[in-house]
């Protein structure tokens, strides 16, 4: 099922298909839902309910130039879905507003896989070469350039920093160019989000529900920096690292993903 869902200053698009145990799937900042398709698939085959939307000013979905809460944006779909709960998937920015909401709303989450996912108020230091690629995105971000923007981000996030160019699918590389120049272009609006305050940094010993830490070993440092902080200061937390994939984990291994996202989800999994 497809449908739209008005929240204030704004237009969520939703896909819910399946049946089961709901989980919700958050896109990373350089794709939309659709990145999602092959795990979506995957999990529902497995006997869960997968819910998908696009983040305001992406994908289908849209914004105005507004103060707004992605951790009310995701409860909103719970209460229009009718869920009390569900367990979360967040690749990247969508596993940073999945820990979020598991800290600001405990009683609607009932796991985070966050995956190659940052932390908000967490900031490990990147190498010498990311902190140049960091740098070249600022500056091109600055100057408005769509298109050597896309290029840069698929380098980083898709091929992963320090690996040959074209590594990566040429179908994943498409995909997030079409996306990422989308969001580049001029006038293109996508709000004001207001983070959590105080960040999650400083309050992960609040989870209350199991985290499953995932990342790409081509993915940049501070993803796996991500996963010691959260074996430090979580309290339920398993970690794993897939290898020879980079920031985009459920595109270029769905599979997989699709795998430890279930084994963790099963009631009879390794988990206790």
């Amino acid at each position: 099922m497809e449908r739209y869902l008005d929240v204030p200053g704004g237009r969520l698009f939703v896909v819910d298909e399946g049946a089961g145990p709901p989980v919700l799937l958050l896109h990373a900042a350089i794709v939309d839902h659709t990145s999602w398709d092959a795990v979506a698939a995957g999990i529902i085959a497995a006997g869960y309910r997968a819910v998908r939307y696009d983040m305001r000013g992406w994908g289908r979905s849209s914004t105005e130039h507004v103060l707004f809460s992605n951790r009310a944006d995701l409860i909103a779909v719970l209460n229009a879905l009718g869920l009390e709960s569900a367990a979360l998937v967040g690749n990247s920015a969508g596993g940073h507003i999945a820990i979020d909401t598991a800290i600001e709303f405990p009683e609607r989450i009932s796991a985070v896989i966050a995956v190659g996912a940052d932390i908000g108020g967490f900031e490990p230091e990147p190498t010498a070469d990311e902190r140049a690629l960091f740098e070249e995105m600022e500056r091109l971000e600055a100057a408005g350039e769509a298109e050597a923007i896309a290029a840069l981000d698929v380098r980083v996030w898709v091929d992963g920093p320090g690996q040959p160019v074209g590594r990566a699918a040429l179908a994943i590389r498409d995909a997030v160019i079409r996306t990422d120049r989308a969001l580049h272009a001029p006038g293109h609006v996508l709000g004001r989000p207001t983070p959590l305050a105080p960040p999650a940094n400083d309050r992960l010993a609040d989870l209350r529900c199991p985290i499953l830490a995932v990342a790409g070993a081509l993915d940049v440092s501070d993803t796996l920096a991500t996963l010691r902080r959260l074996e430090e200061a979580a309290p339920f937390v398993k970690t794993v690292v897939v290898p020879d994939v980079a920031h985009l984990v459920g595109m270029e291994a769905p599979s997989e993903l699709t795998r430890l996202v279930t084994d963790f989800l099963h009631p009879l999994g390794s988990w206790a």
